[in-house]
């Protein structure tokens, strides 16, 4: 099975899978936070390209919060998993209930990254989404989701690995899917890593400013 030392390993990886991107023009690397937007400092670097966080959270399910049933994103995007939902029987006010408590939490993300600056405008750019692994596939769909009302030209997604089922569902919403993994028998992301360590909002601020100031070096741009 293919395995990653960490998430920077992946994203070095994952990079020379998108070399066809390299400074091109137009394009935008989005790491979904937090794990996501490691991956693609390490993408957006090798192919020199801006970066920058599109927070989405996940709607965890009641009583079995790791299993998304769904995910909400920036300008009210939400979306649910049918596969979850409908089974469990979960239902309008326990949906509500949850989305409330994350949209808190993804408000307090947007800040905590991004402080006063503003999103990159996505309007007719190529939008790389970028995440340290699929699972449910629940946030990079409302991810997609985004970028689609943002009106991004192109959207690629790219990740380490995946479950096949999740990346045939994804690829059939984007113009095109990266996945360097994807093997029959999937359990969780974690386990195509070595090290997987969770992490921080700091380590996901340094990432962006590391990118930002990189550009700005490369350009000769002043601040």
């Amino acid at each position: 099975m293919l395995r990653f030392k960490d998430r920077r390993d992946a994203g070095r990886q994952l990079a020379d899978a998108l070399g066809d991107y390299d400074r091109r023009e137009g394009a935008i690397v989005l790491g979904l936070p937090r794990g996501g937007v490691i991956v693609a400092f390490e993408v957006a670097h090798a192919l020199r390209l801006p970066l920058d966080v599109l927070v989405v959270r996940k709607l965890g399910t009641p009583g079995q919060e790791e299993l998304a049933m769904g995910a909400i994103g920036p300008r009210g995007i939400r979306v649910l998993n049918p596969d979850v939902v409908g089974p469990l029987g979960i239902g309008a006010r326990q949906i509500e209930a949850v989305a409330e408590a994350e949209s808190m939490e993804l408000v307090r993300r947007e800040y905590a990254y991004r402080g006063a600056r503003p999103p990159l405008v996505l309007v007719g750019r190529t939008v790389i989404l970028v995440d340290d692994g699929l699972a449910t596939g629940a946030t990079m769909r409302a991810a997609v989701a985004v970028a689609k009302a943002a009106m991004a030209l192109r959207i690629v997604v790219a990740v380490p690995c995946s479950p096949p089922e999740t990346a045939e569902e994804i690829a059939s919403e984007v113009d095109e899917l990266v996945a360097l993994a994807r093997p029959e028998f999937f359990h969780a992301v974690g386990e195509f890593y070595v090290n997987f360590d969770q992490t921080t909002d700091e380590e996901v601020r340094n990432a962006l400013d590391a990118n930002q100031s990189s550009r700005f070096e490369a350009t000769g741009t002043s601040r």
